[in-house]
């Protein structure tokens, strides 16, 4: 056990360069604080100690803003990076060294039963702000961009931008009209939308204003 929270102290100093000291860590990290009350809370639901295992992750959850279900599986070296909202639902399966960043939702799309939350698989980093939801894996080595909301399946040595989320980068390669992933330039489906809205009823109204001049035309020679 003690080998895990020291392995878990080594992971925040790794991750993050505002930590300066063990103390600090130790007594000022609310991820660090949610991971740790999440394994005794995970140790109780094991044992069908439901009740004691909600009441635990309950208070963790107040103290920490981290929600995080008590049956969710979390692998080792994981991070959360200003937690803040950050929900990990009941079914969700984490591997090793994840790393997650506030506003993250790992959550269910509705009430179906058994396996109803994402799989994170080892070496992934999801961003501020991002959704994934349903019974998906997100594969080894994926990055999921800031406010993407993934409803696919990923496959593995991805990059994830965008509503709903679509792979920009697999293994190396950009995917064909994709963007680079750019958290200050994101892809924005709406704006995209309405701009290409936009450009159509401009088109409309120039071939109206020429419908009128024609039909302008036509009465003066009448008139003729």
């Amino acid at each position: 056990m003690f080998n895990r929270m020291k392995e878990d102290i080594e992971v925040v100093f790794e991750q993050d360069p505002a930590a300066r000291s063990t103390l600090e860590v130790v007594m000022t990290y609310s991820g660090l604080h949610a991971i740790w009350a999440h394994r005794i809370a995970h140790a109780f639901f094991k044992r069908k100690l439901y009740f004691l295992a909600r009441v635990i992750s309950q208070a963790s959850r107040f103290f920490t803003g981290i929600e995080i279900h008590p049956g969710a599986k979390i692998g080792r070296k994981f991070f959360i990076d200003h937690g803040m909202g950050v929900v990990i639902g009941e079914t969700c399966e984490i591997g090793d060294n994840v790393t997650i960043y506030q506003g993250v939702t790992l959550g269910g799309t509705g009430k179906e039963k058994g396996k109803r939350h994402p799989t994170i698989k080892d070496n992934v980093l999801i961003a501020t702000g991002a959704k994934i939801l349903g019974s998906i894996t997100v594969g080894e080595n994926s990055k999921i961009g800031g406010g993407s909301v993934v409803l696919k399946e990923v496959p593995p040595n991805s990059t994830v931008v965008g509503i709903p989320g679509r792979v920009v980068i697999q293994d190396g390669v950009r995917v064909p009209q994709a963007k680079d992933l750019n958290h200050c330039d994101l892809p924005d489906p709406v704006a995209d939308r309405l701009r290409e809205m936009e450009s159509e009823v401009n088109q409309l109204r120039q071939e109206l204003q020429e419908l009128k001049n024609e039909g302008i035309k036509v009465n003066d020679h009448s008139n003729i």
